[in-house]
C-alpha cells in the first residue's frame, strides 16, 4: 500500500491537539498493512518534526495560513499536491470546522467518496473500513471504498495520541501549491471561557432541561470548580439558553473523554451519549430511574439533584 495521508490543522500557532490523534489512527492502519505515514501540516518545519517524533514518516510542510477554518480552497490544493507526492490511498481528517468542508471537496475532486465523523477505522483486504454513527447516534455503520483513494474525517477524541519519541526521523518537503481561494475571513470571535476546556478536562459537570431552572448551573459550577474540571451542558439546556452552547456536549456539540463525568439531570438522549459515552467512569443524578442516563451509568443517585448535589458539595469541603 501506499499509505496514510493525514491533515494536521494548528490552533494559535502549535499544533491541535487532535492532529496526533490522526497520527495515532494512521500509525495504527500502519500496523495493519496499511503502508507508511505522511502529514501535511501548514507552518514551520519545527511544527513538521513534532509529527514525526508523534509517528509521521513524511511531512509536507505548506506556507503558513493555507490551511485552517475558512481556507478550504487553499488547504484543498495543498493536500491534493501532498497526496499526489506521497501516493497516498488513504486521506484522513479531523471532523473540525476545516474537515466538513475539506473532506467532500477532496472526495469530488479525487472522484472518490467520504465518510464522515467516523469512530473507528481498521485496514484489512487492502481496504479501509470505516465505522461512523447513524440514526441519529443510536447505531453504527461500517462502510468501504469502491475506489482506490479513501478519505475519512474522524471524530475528535476517538483515538489517544502516542508518546512523543525524539529518537524518530523522517523526511520534510516543502508544498508550495495554492488553491484559488474564494473565501477571506473578515474576522473570529472565540467563545468566552475560563478554567478547563470542556474538551481537555478529566472531570465534568453536565447539567440537562431536568435542571428545570438556569440558575441550577451556577451549583454545577461550583461542583466542577471542586473537582477541577469544567461544566457542561445537553442541548436542550442549550437550546433554552440556559448556557452557552460552546459548553455543549454531544453529537452537534462536544466529544469530551474524562474520567469524570457527572450527569445531572440527563435523560441521557441519543445525541448527548455520542458526546460522552468514552468518558471512563458516568455517575447520572436523576430522579428517574429508567432514564437511559442512569442505565448506562457505572453510578447512579435516584433522587432529586437539589439534594444529592449540594450534599455532595458538602462532603466534598470535608475533603479540604
Amino acid at each position: 500500500m501506499s499509505g496514510t495521508l493525514i491533515i494536521a490543522e494548528t490552533l494559535d500557532g502549535a499544533l491541535a491537539p487532535f492532529s496526533h490523534e490522526l497520527i495515532a489512527a494512521a500509525r495504527q492502519l500502519a500496523d495493519g498493512g496499511a503502508g507508511a505515514v505522511s502529514a501535511l501540516v501548514a507552518g514551520d518545519e519545527s511544527l513538521a518534526q513534532l509529527l514525526i517524533e508523534h509517528g509521521a514518516d513524511t511531512v509536507y510542510v505548506a506556507p503558513t495560513g493555507t490551511i485552517g477554518e475558512g481556507l478550504t480552497e487553499s488547504a484543498g490544493a495543498a493536500a491534493l499536491a501532498a497526496r499526489e507526492a506521497s501516493g497516498a490511498d488513504i486521506v484522513l481528517m479531523g471532523q473540525t470546522s476545516l474537515g466538513r468542508d475539506l473532506g467532500p471537496l477532496l472526495a469530488f475532486r479525487l472522484r472518490t467518496a467520504v465518510a464522515m465523523d467516523c469512530v473507528g477505522l481498521t485496514f484489512a483486504g487492502g481496504r479501509l473500513r470505516a465505522t461512523r454513527s447513524c440514526y441519529g447516534g443510536n447505531a453504527r455503520a461500517e462502510v468501504t471504498w469502491r475506489s482506490d483513494v479513501q478519505v475519512a474525517t474522524v471524530k475528535l477524541k476517538t483515538w489517544d495520541a502516542l508518546a512523543a519519541d525524539a529518537s524518530r526521523s523522517g523526511t520534510v518537503t516543502p508544498i508550495e501549491a495554492a488553491g484559488d481561494q474564494r473565501v477571506t475571513v473578515i474576522s473570529t470571535e472565540a467563545a468566552e471561557s475560563t478554567g478547563v476546556r470542556l474538551e481537555d478536562a478529566e472531570s465534568i459537570v453536565s447539567g440537562g432541561r431536568g435542571l428545570g431552572d438556569p440558575s441550577a448551573f451556577e451549583m454545577l459550577e461550583e461542583l466542577s470548580g471542586m473537582l477541577g474540571g469544567a461544566t457542561g451542558a445537553s442541548r436542550a439546556a442549550c437550546d433554552l439558553g440556559w448556557y452557552p452552547p460552546s459548553q455543549q456536549v454531544g453529537l452537534t456539540g462536544k466529544t469530551v473523554t474524562p474520567n469524570l463525568y457527572i450527569a445531572v439531570a440527563i435523560s441521557g438522549a441519543s445525541q448527548h451519549m455520542a458526546g460522552m459515552s468514552g468518558a471512563k467512569n458516568i455517575v447520572a443524578i436523576n430522579r428517574d430511574g429508567d432514564a437511559n442516563m442512569v442505565q448506562v451509568a457505572r453510578f447512579a443517585v435516584v433522587d432529586d439533584y437539589k439534594k444529592v448535589v449540594p450534599a455532595l458539595i458538602e462532603e466534598i469541603k470535608k475533603l479540604d
